[in-house]
């Protein structure tokens, strides 16, 4: 445990679920894991109980990948923890792999089929999933485009960024298909589930128009991966949006939790639940400050890409999947000082550099 972490309250200290299995977090709330074939090797999911015409149902928020594992876990969940209820409704916080992959999949009713349920998302992620899930163009995590933006601010492995160019198919290899109907969910939207309210938060920067829920009533917040307990959420520039504010948007969401309890309890879409939200957005603001700082004083000395401030920022070795993110987040960075006027970009060699305005 680090030493920010110590600063937290983890309210189920060392309990995690087992893989097939739940540990109920608050009243109607269960918490399950899915793996991931990543270095974050996991991603929580919550089965919330529900009712439709006061017969009882389910609620599931986000789902994992598409793989074997993650579909035998949830049908070993069907079987045994739903109590044999459907499920009416799967609510995706956002449209990343591990959060919306098999969507499709447990609005169909799982291998049997045993219920249609509606996706909920917001329009942004709904929209942004279902194009990368249709199409061999490449996303952030990889093809030509990624590769070529890589390469635009400062890489220059060829081998790695040829093996970035020919991961076309890493999106839909995960979310290989999207329900072709949802519901859209707003910003200030009042979600009834089983009698309780929950209001929608929408969050930038990680994400399109991420969707966190805050349950007055239980003092619960699901709040996907805008506010982690022990990692900082990614903040990326990536190819498709290439002059983006991302971390400007991240850091002006985090003011939307402020008006909830200091006591309320945090569920994340990675780690453990715990209970210290003000004291954990103080810390990632920190962060960011932190690592802005370095990125003012590198550029100082001389101008600077994206792949100039990655050893600065990230000081442990990168795997090709790992470096696409850690340069967008370094880019972020970068950006956030350029459009404050703080910086400004130069083309040199083909290559953007930032120095002092």
């Amino acid at each position: 445990m680090n030493a920010s972490e110590r600063e937290l309250d983890y309210c189920f200290a060392d309990r995690v679920p087992e893989p097939g299995a739940t540990l109920p977090v608050a009243p109607g709330i269960a918490w399950a894991r899915m793996p991931l074939p990543f270095a974050l090797d996991h991603v929580n999911v919550w089965l919330l109980e529900d009712a439709c015409a006061g017969q009882k149902r389910w609620t599931l928020v986000d789902c994992g990948i598409d793989d074997a594992a993650t579909r035998g876990h949830w049908e070993t969940l069907i079987d045994q923890r739903l109590d044999g209820l459907p499920v009416q409704r799967v609510l995706c916080t956002h449209s990343h792999p591990d959060h919306f992959g098999l969507a499709h999949w447990l609005c169909a009713g799982g291998a049997q089929a045993r219920w249609q349920a509606r996706l909920w998302m917001t329009l942004g992620e709904y929209a942004t999933g279902r194009l990368l899930s249709s199409t061999d163009a490449g996303s952030g995590a990889g093809g030509r485009d990624a590769a070529e933006h890589l390469r635009r601010h400062g890489f220059a492995d060829a081998v790695v960024l040829d093996q970035i160019a020919h991961r076309k198919a890493y999106y839909p290899g995960l979310v290989p298909q999207v329900p072709t109907r949802f519901r859209r969910m707003l910003g200030g939207d009042l979600i009834d589930i089983d009698g309780q309210t929950w209001r929608v938060i929408i969050g930038y920067g990680h994400s399109p128009e991420h969707a966190a829920l805050h349950c007055a009533a239980l003092n619960v917040l699901i709040a996907g991966d805008m506010v982690l307990p022990r990692i900082s959420t990614n903040v990326s520039v990536f190819d498709v949006e290439p002059e983006g504010d991302p971390l400007g948007g991240f850091l002006d969401s985090l003011d939307r939790y402020e008006d909830l309890p200091a006591d309320t309890l945090v569920l994340p879409s990675h780690g453990k639940p715990f209970r210290g939200l003000h004291v954990r957005l103080r810390q990632l603001r920190a962060h960011h400050a932190a690592r802005l700082d370095e990125v003012r004083q590198a550029c100082a000395e001389r101008p600077r890409s994206a792949a100039d401030i990655l050893p600065i920022m990230f000081r442990r070795p990168l795997d090709a999947h790992q470096l696409t993110f850690a340069l967008g987040e370094a880019l972020a960075h970068l950006h956030f000082l350029w459009h404050r006027g703080e910086l400004e970009r130069v083309e040199e060699n083909d290559v953007y550099r930032f120095r002092p305005a």
